[in-house]
């Protein structure tokens, strides 16, 4: 071999041993390029887990301002219906949510004798109450709750019956206790009971007890058939047929 072909095979040798060093370290740098990457995806991966964590958690822990998301489930929750929701029957319904009964209006309006007005309204079966007004003023409030009702409104009695029905006239009082004669032949034996308390026994033609009026710090009334009668608190009965 010659020299200067062995100075030719030199050179060729060195530059397969260059080029093979440096195809190494580019596999070299490839490999740490690929590994940095992964640690820095890790590093990523675990701060996006946290970041989700700490959105979950209340505002207050994450050192925000803004409501928990239980906060937020409250707050978007519909408000109470009270206010809009229909009203019940007979009733309506007032901005602060609460049901009032609705007013009635009065079934009749009867003008008394002494030219005061009442009103009557029916609340029940066979149960009535009259109302009476004068001037726009309330001045007592019969009820049948019991059985027919009466009143001594100074000198003007006023009976308002099971039925509805008003009656009121002037005059024909006797004071008790004692018996009197009433309106329609019927008689009233009128006892003291207690202070503001009295009692009459309502009789019939055949002598027989047919009602009791017992006016007990109230005054009462009663239908006789078609004879209206009033016993006051303090005695005085009187009668209209």
């Amino acid at each position: 071999m010659t020299k200067r072909h062995v100075r030719h095979t030199a050179r060729t040798l060195r530059a397969t041993r260059t080029a093979r060093s440096a195809g190494l370290l580019a596999v070299a740098a490839v490999a740490a390029l690929s590994l940095t990457a992964c640690q820095t995806g890790g590093d990523d991966g675990a701060a996006g887990a946290r970041t989700k964590v700490s959105a979950s958690a209340p505002a207050s822990e994450a050192g925000g301002n803004g409501a928990s998301a239980q906060t937020v489930a409250r707050s978007e929750a519909p408000t109470g219906d009270r206010t809009t929701a229909p009203a019940a029957a007979g009733g309506t319904t007032t901005t602060s949510g609460k049901t009032s009964k609705a007013v009635a209006a009065p079934i009749r309006t009867v003008t008394l004798v002494d030219g005061s007005k009442a009103e009557v309204y029916r609340v029940g079966t066979q149960r009535y109450q009259a109302k009476i007004v004068n001037n726009g003023d309330l001045l007592a409030t019969l009820d049948t709750k019991k059985g027919d009702d009466g009143i001594d409104a100074n000198g003007m009695y006023v009976v308002l019956t099971m039925g509805g029905e008003v009656r009121s006239w002037m005059g024909g009082e006797h004071q008790g206790p004692g018996t009197f004669t009433l309106a329609g032949g019927w008689k009233a034996k009128v006892t003291k009971v207690g202070e503001l308390h009295y009692r009459a026994q309502i009789i019939g033609r055949e002598g027989a007890v047919e009602a009791t009026m017992d006016a007990n710090q109230h005054d009462t009334g009663l239908d006789a058939n078609a004879v209206y009668i009033v016993l006051s608190a303090g005695g005085v009965i009187s009668s209209h047929a």
